[in-house]
């Protein structure tokens, strides 16, 4: 059993198979399920046992991130931000339902748990008179100490996909 967004999955390593019973598990094991696959099986197999720090960092300045995070590996926050550009209280919304709690950051952030052990923290800055929007996605900074890039890679494609 491992939580992911705030819903509960098993996984059956003998079956080979991953399912939930949680509403809205349904979306992470069919519309998501390549990046839900690929996060969940590289956590379960690589993760260590590592406190958060606390500190937030942009993937794109981890281990390898300037050549991982770019070309066809470039999340689509730009969707992100033009679907909730000018709307807040949606982006919020969108992250309680994924079990996010809210936090300070821009106009609007959370912190949600793609992952137990990870912790990833999309950020919305909305539309203004001199801006347009836009939205990034840190991590705690303990996940490069536990998982690899690719899979980090996974999990930020996920959390992206997940908002929209």
């Amino acid at each position: 059993m491992l939580k992911s967004f705030g819903k509960d999955f098993s996984v059956s390593p003998r079956e080979r198979k991953i399912f939930s019973h949680s509403p809205g598990g349904e979306i992470f094991l069919q519309r998501l399920g390549y990046f839900f696959r690929l996060s969940i099986t590289g956590y379960l197999a690589i993760a260590k046992d590592v406190s958060p720090t606390g500190r937030l960092v942009n993937p794109m300045n981890m281990k390898s991130g300037q050549l991982f995070f770019r070309g066809s590996h470039v999340l689509p926050l730009d969707r992100v931000a033009e679907k909730y550009g000018n709307d807040r209280d949606g982006f919020l919304k969108r992250g309680e339902e994924l079990g996010g709690e809210r936090l300070g950051y821009g106009d609007a952030s959370m912190r949600l748990l793609p992952l137990s052990r990870v912790a990833v923290v999309p950020i919305l800055w909305t539309t203004d008179d001199e801006f347009p929007a836009r939205a990034d996605l840190l991590f705690d900074s303990s996940c490069e100490v536990q998982l690899p890039i690719d899979v980090i890679w996974s999990i930020a494609m996920l959390s992206t996909l997940a908002l929209l």
